[in-house]
């Protein structure tokens, strides 16, 4: 099965980020808090993982930071995203992003997000 990142793969009120950020937290890494809320008694149960990221201008000061980091998680979970349980996740940015360039910013995201999904799974 190919592996998309459809709009229904996505939070888009804030009512479901604060139902997913009430949930279990998965993990946390030197950038990322992630929290998940089972879908079991919503009605979009049958469309799979979604995914919901919250990067506070606080934290990444520049708009290329955050459409960096944004843009590195979705792939990540775009690719894992099969391989996780039916749940909302959510990746918030819970402290400074380090004066990294960008290329190293994608390699720092990517390893963490990596990390962090692969604990959610079963």
């Amino acid at each position: 099965m190919r592996a998309s990142f459809p709009a229904t793969a996505r939070l888009h009120s804030p009512t479901e980020y604060a139902q997913s950020l009430k949930g279990q937290r998965v993990g946390r890494g030197a950038l990322f808090v992630v929290t998940r809320s089972r879908n079991d008694t919503l009605e979009h149960r049958a469309d799979g993982a979604r995914l919901g990221l919250i990067i506070p201008k606080r934290f990444a000061n520049r708009a290329v930071t955050r459409n960096t980091i944004k843009r590195i998680i979705r792939e990540t979970f775009r690719h894992k995203r099969l391989l996780l349980p039916d749940a909302d996740y959510v990746f918030r940015l819970h402290g400074k992003v380090p004066p990294v360039s960008l290329t190293a910013l994608k390699l720092l995201v990517r390893d963490e997000a990596d990390k962090l999904l692969s604990r959610a799974r079963p």
